[in-house]
C-alpha cells in the first residue's frame, strides 16, 4: 500500500491573530517531522489550501500563504479548495489515484471543520486513514476548548467503521512510514 500524507490548511491567516489555532507553532513542528519522515519514505506530501474569492484567505494573499515555519519542498504537490472537503471540487482523488496511493495520514487544521470532512470523505472513498494526534488543531469555540476538540476528534474519528476503511490516531513520535 502506497501513503501520501494531507497536510490540510496550515496557513499563515490560521496561525496568526485573534483566530490563531491552538499551539499552531508546536504542530507545525510536528507537521514538519512527520512531512520529512514521509519524503524519505517517498510518500507523497500533499498541501492543501483553503481559499476565498475574496476577502480572507483569498487566493495570492498573506493569510493564504502557507504558514510561516512550515517547511515545503519543491516536489510537494499542491491542491486548492473553497469548502471543507479536500477532495470537493479538486482533483485530489485524482491526483493521489495517479500517485498510486491507497492510504493516507493527516494533519493539520481546523481540526472540527477541513480536517474532519476531509477525513470522512477519504474514508467514503475507500482510503484507510492514519491521523496524526498532535498534529491537528483548531481555534476551538464557544462551546469546547481547542484541546477538547481535538481530543474528541481523535476519540470520534476511530471510532467511524461504517465505510469500511478505518481512521487509526497515531501520536508524530510513533509515527512510522516506510517500516
Amino acid at each position: 500500500m502506497k501513503t501520501a500524507l494531507l497536510i490540510i490548511d496550515v496557513q499563515q491567516g490560521l496561525c496568526e491573530g485573534e483566530g490563531r489555532a491552538f499551539e499552531s507553532d508546536a504542530v507545525i513542528a510536528r507537521i514538519n517531522q512527520v512531512a520529512t519522515q514521509a519524503r524519505t519514505a517517498h510518500a507523497p506530501v500533499v498541501f492543501i489550501q483553503h481559499e476565498t474569492r475574496v476577502g480572507y484567505l483569498e487566493h495570492g494573499s498573506r493569510e493564504w500563504q502557507l504558514a510561516d515555519g512550515l517547511l515545503a519542498e519543491a516536489g510537494d504537490l499542491r491542491v486548492r479548495k473553497t469548502t471543507p472537503d479536500a477532495f470537493q471540487g479538486t482533483d485530489l482523488d485524482a491526483l493521489l489515484k495517479a500517485q498510486g496511493v491507497s492510504e493516507l495520514i493527516v494533519c493539520g487544521m481546523h481540526t472540527e471543520f477541513c480536517v474532519d470532512t476531509t477525513i470522512r470523505r477519504a474514508l467514503a472513498l475507500g482510503y484507510p486513514v492514519t491521523l496524526v494526534s498532535d498534529a491537528h488543531t483548531s481555534a476551538g469555540n464557544a462551546v469546547l476548548t481547542p484541546r477538547l476538540v481535538i481530543e474528541h476528534h481523535n476519540a470520534t474519528l476511530t471510532n467511524i467503521t461504517s465505510f469500511g476503511p478505518r481512521v487509526l490516531a497515531v501520536a508524530s513520535a510513533d509515527l512510522v512510514l516506510g517500516a
